[in-house]
Formats: C-alpha cells, structure tokens, sequence
C-alpha cells in the first residue's frame, strides 16, 4: 500500500451545470391592493381553503377594498384537468380583468 500525502488538499468537481436558462426581471409589483381583484389558485393539496380564508382576512384588514376570486372558479390546478386548465389561465385572468395571482401549492 503507498501512502500518499496530500497535505489537506482534495480535487473536487463541481455538481451543478452551466445554467440553461437566462433569468427574466420580475413583473412591476402593485402599489396598493385596494381595489385590486385577486385570484386564487389552488391544486386541492394540504390545507388551501383554510390558508385562502386566512389570507383573504388578513388582506381585507390592511386593503379593505381588495377583491378576490375563488380558488373553486378555476379548479384543481394539479388535477385531472390541469393542462386545460392552464392553458385557458391567461385568457381568463384578462377575462376576469385580475390584477394580481395567489397561487397555492401543497407539499
């Protein structure tokens, strides 16, 4: 058996590949939400009614004239109709003349 020194030091790669894909600049964010019609996306995982309740009054404690549409309007978006789903998604939030997306995901 040789033995070898190598005072500490070990070669190493790095795991991770060269990034594929740019990064985009994120959306304008709003102002205010009052006034504002928001959105609810849920894929029916975890507890997201409870979570859309809670933050609908917590939303409309700090923007009383914020607006929202049911995460029930549009859905599941991780179930068996969720191709359709999205791909109708941008049509009806101009439909909807949504300003903002709360999307909820379960783990």
């Amino acid at each position: 058996m040789q033995n070898q020194s190598n005072d500490g030091h070990y070669e190493v790669l790095w795991p991770r590949s060269p990034m594929q894909v740019q990064g985009k600049s994120l959306a304008k964010r709003l102002d205010t939400l009052n006034g504002k019609t928001i959105v609810q996306l849920w894929d029916y995982l975890f507890k997201g009614d409870q979570v859309f309740d809670a933050l609908e009054v917590g939303l409309k404690a700090k923007f009383p004239g914020v607006n929202f549409i049911h995460w029930s309007v549009f859905g599941n978006t991780h179930g068996a109709d969720e191709r359709q789903i999205l791909a109708d998604l941008p049509k009806r939030l101009k439909e909807m003349k949504a300003d903002a997306v709360i999307s909820g995901m379960g783990c």
